[in-house]
């Protein structure tokens, strides 16, 4: 095990990393534990009792944050020139088609989400091996593939995200920011478990949601009592 940092000792010095925390108490101590310069991000990390190995237990969703993540997303809206302008208004960031595919194609992945139509798809569909790799590929399951894509641009920019469940069993994704203060970060955090909760497989067995944890950018984590947490 690395030696511990000064900025690490003194994070683990004050709460108790064998203890197990409500939701709540999680968020105040990322208050005080975290050490960064900028306003660190908050992640949640949702360890599931599924085999990720099989497609009926591959857990993956979308939800809409009631607070946002505290990011500032880019999107890109591949489309046809006449949903360009909607997709504009919208919000998006960058619009257009051709130029943006062969800009990626070329190495171009300067974005955090792609929202594109049904109708392009034949041609967004070669930027697989690119884009799939980077969390980027647009699918229908995510909602950035859809004729509506004012409504997707908003969502996006309104605190929607996507999650998938990892090859070890595990849903990591973020939750806000530190500066948001615990009420919120909860009400973000509570979301996603409930979503969770509601993707549970059918063939799923025992033990669903294992174990939680909170933490922020550079941060060590921190264990979540699940009875304290409502729906679980």
């Amino acid at each position: 095990m690395g030696k511990l940092t000064k900025k690490r000792k003194e994070a683990l010095s004050k709460y108790d990393a064998t203890q197990s925390y409500s939701l709540h108490q999680a968020a105040e101590i990322l208050g005080t534990i975290s050490s960064t310069k900028f306003d660190s991000s908050v992640d949640i990390d949702v360890r599931l009792g599924v085999d990720p190995r099989k497609a009926d237990q591959m857990v993956r969703g979308v939800v809409t944050l009631p607070h946002g993540t505290g990011k500032e997303v880019r999107v890109l809206v591949l489309c046809t020139p006449d949903k360009e302008a909607e997709a504009k208004e919208a919000g998006a960031d960058y619009v257009g088609l051709d130029e943006f595919i062969q800009k990626i194609e070329q190495g171009w992945t300067d974005v955090d989400v792609i929202i594109t139509m049904p109708s392009v798809m034949a041609k967004v569909g070669r930027l697989g091996k690119i884009l799939g790799p980077r969390g980027l590929m647009p699918n229908p399951k995510s909602g950035t593939v859809t004729t509506d894509v004012a409504k997707a641009v908003q969502e996006v920019k309104a605190g929607k995200i996507d999650f998938k469940v990892d090859k070890t069993g595990i849903i990591h994704t973020s939750v806000g920011k530190v500066s948001f203060g615990p009420d919120k970060l909860v009400q973000n955090a509570q979301e996603v478990i409930n979503t969770l909760v509601r993707l549970k497989p059918s063939s799923a067995k025992g033990t669903y949601v294992k174990s939680i944890h909170l933490s922020s950018t550079m941060s060590p984590g921190v264990t979540i009592d699940k009875n304290t947490i409502a729906g679980l």
